[in-house]
C-alpha cells in the first residue's frame, strides 16, 4: 500500500518526504485555505511547490461543478508539472470530465466517494485513483472499511484498473485496517503516520536497551 501525505503545508511534506517512505501528495481547497493560501496565481505555484518537493504524485483538485469549466481548470493544473493528478467531485458533471482526462492522457483522482455505486461509476470513467472518505463515512455510523473491501472485492472481480485511494483517515489504526482491506494507497494527515511509529513496549524496550548499553562504557 502505498502512503500518501494529505496537506498543503510544505514543511510536513518534506518531513514525510525525509522519511522515505512518501509515495505522494493529496491537497484540497479547505486545506490550502488552512496554510492561508488563497487565489487562483497563488493555489498554483502552491501546487508547483509542491511537486518540486517531492517529484510524485500530487493531487489539485477543481473548484467548478460544471464539465466545462472542471476541463478548463484540469487543463492548466494538468500543465503546471507532469505529477499532477486532477481530482474531480464525484457528481454527474465530474463523472463526464474523468471521461475526458482519461482520453486525452490526463490522470484524475475522484473524490468525495462514499458508496460502491459510485466507485463502480468512477471507475467506468477510467478515474486513475477513486477516493473512499471513510473517516466521514465512520462519523455517519456506517462503516468505512467495510467500504473499502466491498469497492475492493468488486474492483478485483470485475477486473478495474482505479487505484483505490483511501481518504479522510482519522488515526494510524485506520491505516492499519486500510492495509488489511486492500486499499492501493492511504493519504492521511503526518500525525497518523508518524502514529505508526509508537507502541509503549518499544519505548521500554528501548530504554532498557540504552540502560544495559550504560555497563558496557
Amino acid at each position: 500500500m502505498k502512503f500518501f501525505i494529505d496537506t498543503a503545508n510544505l514543511a510536513q511534506i518534506k518531513e514525510a518526504n525525509d522519511l522515505g517512505i512518501l509515495d505522494g501528495v493529496t491537497t484540497n481547497p479547505s486545506l490550502m485555505a488552512k496554510e492561508g493560501i488563497q487565489g487562483t496565481e497563488a493555489i498554483l505555484k502552491h501546487y508547483k511547490d509542491i511537486c518540486d518537493i517531492v517529484k510524485m504524485p500530487v493531487s489539485a483538485e477543481v473548484i467548478s461543478t460544471d464539465f466545462e469549466g472542471m476541463v478548463e481548470e484540469g487543463k492548466k493544473l494538468a500543465a503546471l508539472d507532469p505529477n499532477i493528478v486532477v481530482k474531480v467531485p464525484m457528481i454527474k458533471d465530474g463523472i463526464k470530465a474523468i471521461k475526458w482526462f482519461t482520453d486525452n492522457g490526463i490522470k484524475t483522482n475522484c473524490t468525495l466517494v462514499f458508496s460502491a455505486g459510485q466507485a463502480i461509476l468512477a471507475a467506468k470513467a477510467g478515474a486513475t485513483y477513486v477516493s473512499p472518505f471513510i473517516g466521514r463515512i465512520d462519523d455517519g455510523n456506517w462503516d468505512g472499511i467495510e467500504l473499502i473491501e466491498q469497492i475492493s472485492h468488486i474492483y478485483n472481480t470485475q477486473g478495474f484498473k482505479t487505484l483505490i485511494l483511501a481518504a479522510s483517515i482519522r488515526t494510524s489504526l485506520h491505516i492499519v485496517k486500510c492495509a488489511e482491506a486492500g486499499a492501493d494507497v492511504c493519504t492521511c494527515p503526518l500525525s497518523s503516520i508518524l502514529g505508526l511509529l509508537k507502541h509503549p513496549l518499544t519505548d521500554i524496550g528501548l530504554a532498557q536497551f540504552l540502560e544495559d548499553a550504560k555497563k558496557f562504557a
